[in-house]
């Protein structure tokens, strides 16, 4: 399997952290090189594992801000 490459650009926010120290992330991460984007995920403490996570273009990620802002909650 090859090596996937990160690099993360930006913390955006950190949304919750669990006991073992692992934190729920908005951040802005280049992949294997390219052009960053928006990722959430869950973070190992100091980032050296990951979990299965969501990538957002900008454009994406406008369009579910405007989502979650029509929520009644």
């Amino acid at each position: 399997m090859a090596e996937i490459k990160y690099e993360i650009k930006e913390t955006v926010g950190v949304l919750s952290e669990n006991l073992k120290g692992w934190s729920k992330e908005l951040n802005l991460v280049s992949w294997n090189g390219r052009e960053a984007k928006y990722d959430l995920r869950d973070w190992a403490p100091n980032h050296e594992k990951m979990g299965k996570g969501l990538t957002l273009t900008s454009g994406e990620l406008v369009k579910l801000r405007d989502i979650l802002n029509q929520l009644d909650i």
